[in-house]
C-alpha cells in the first residue's frame, strides 16, 4: 500500500503545489479547503472544486481545520501526511496527530527569522536583503516546526509584494519537488529551529496600509510596494477621496504630499468617501 496524502489549502500558493505533484504523476487522497462563502476577500483565495474534479480527488469544504469531521476524515483516509499550506487557522494537537506521520507546511520565511503573520510585506518593509520559504513539520507552536528544507529568496531595494508573492509561489513548487520523494518513501531528515535566532511578525490589517502626511516618501513609497497586489494596498485620504495607490514614484513637484515631497500615483483608484 503506498503512502496516503490529503492536502489542506484555500490559496494560489497551496494550488501551485497540488499541481506541482500532480505533474510529478503523484496524487492526493483528499483535498480539504473553507467552504465557498469563507474568506473571500483573502489574499490569493482560489476553489479547488475543478482541480479536485478533473482529477477524481475527494474534496471536503470546511469551517475551520479544528472541526470533529476533519480528524475523522484523516482517520477514515488512512493518511500518512496531511499538508496544511496557505491556512491561517493553527490545527490543533489532535489534528496534528491524526495523520501517521504527522502534517507538514509551508511558511515564506527564513525561519526561525518571520514566524507569525504577513510575511511578504514584512519582508519588504523591513528591507531585507534576502527571505525564502521553509518547508517544514508542524507543531502546536506558531511556525516552530522542525525544518525539512528552505529556499532562499533574494530581495532588491525596488520588489514589489507582487514580485515577491510570485517568488514565493515559485520556491513552493521547487522545495516541493525537491522533498516530495523523501515525503513520499519518508526518507527526510529533519532539523530543530534555533530558538536563540527566533523572531516574530506581527499580523497586518487592512488600515495599515494608510499613508500620513507627515510619513518620508521613501517610506511611503516603500509601504506601496509592501502591500501591493494581492495585498489591499497603500491609501492616501484626502478630503472626500480615498486614493487606493498600487504602484507610484516620488516627486519634486507633484502629487500627494508626503513631508519631504510627493508621491505620483502610476496605479490607483479613486473611491469617494462619504
Amino acid at each position: 500500500m503506498g503512502t496516503k496524502i490529503g492536502f489542506v489549502t484555500c490559496v494560489q500558493l497551496g494550488l501551485s503545489c497540488i499541481e506541482k505533484i500532480y505533474s510529478m504523476e503523484g496524487q492526493l487522497d483528499i483535498v480539504i479547503t473553507l467552504k465557498d462563502e469563507k474568506a473571500q476577500k483573502k489574499s490569493g483565495r482560489i476553489f479547488l472544486d475543478e482541480f479536485a474534479e478533473d482529477h477524481d480527488i475527494p474534496l471536503l469544504k470546511i469551517n475551520n481545520i479544528n472541526e470533529d469531521i476533519v480528524e475523522k476524515t484523516i482517520k477514515e483516509k488512512e493518511l500518512d501526511w496531511l499538508f496544511i499550506i496557505g491556512w491561517s487557522q493553527i490545527a490543533k494537537k489532535n489534528i496534528l496527530n491524526a495523520p501517521r506521520r504527522g502534517c507538514i507546511g509551508m511558511h515564506p520565511t527564513l525561519l526561525p527569522q518571520g514566524r507569525g503573520r504577513a510575511s511578504i510585506p514584512w519582508a519588504i518593509l523591513k528591507g531585507l536583503k534576502e527571505t525564502g520559504v521553509t518547508l517544514f513539520r508542524l507543531d502546536e507552536g506558531t511556525d516552530t516546526g522542525d525544518i525539512i528544507g528552505q529556499e532562499v529568496i533574494s530581495l532588491s531595494d525596488k520588489i514589489t509584494a507582487t514580485e515577491l508573492y510570485n517568488k514565493v509561489n515559485e520556491a513552493h513548487i521547487t522545495l516541493l519537488e525537491q522533498f516530495w520523494n523523501g515525503i513520499v518513501e519518508d526518507k527526510i531528515s529533519l532539523k530543530k529551529q534555533n530558538e536563540r535566532e527566533a523572531t516574530f511578525w506581527e499580523g497586518r490589517r487592512p488600515e495599515d496600509g494608510e499613508i500620513y502626511k507627515d510619513m518620508a516618501l521613501e517610506e511611503a513609497l516603500t509601504l506601496i510596494r509592501a502591500v501591493t497586489k494581492p495585498y489591499p494596498g497603500a491609501f492616501y485620504t484626502m478630503e472626500d477621496e480615498k486614493w487606493i495607490i498600487w504602484s507610484a514614484r516620488g516627486s519634486d513637484t507633484n502629487g500627494l504630499p508626503v513631508s519631504d515631497g510627493f508621491i505620483e500615483p502610476i496605479e490607483y483608484e479613486i473611491v469617494k468617501q462619504r
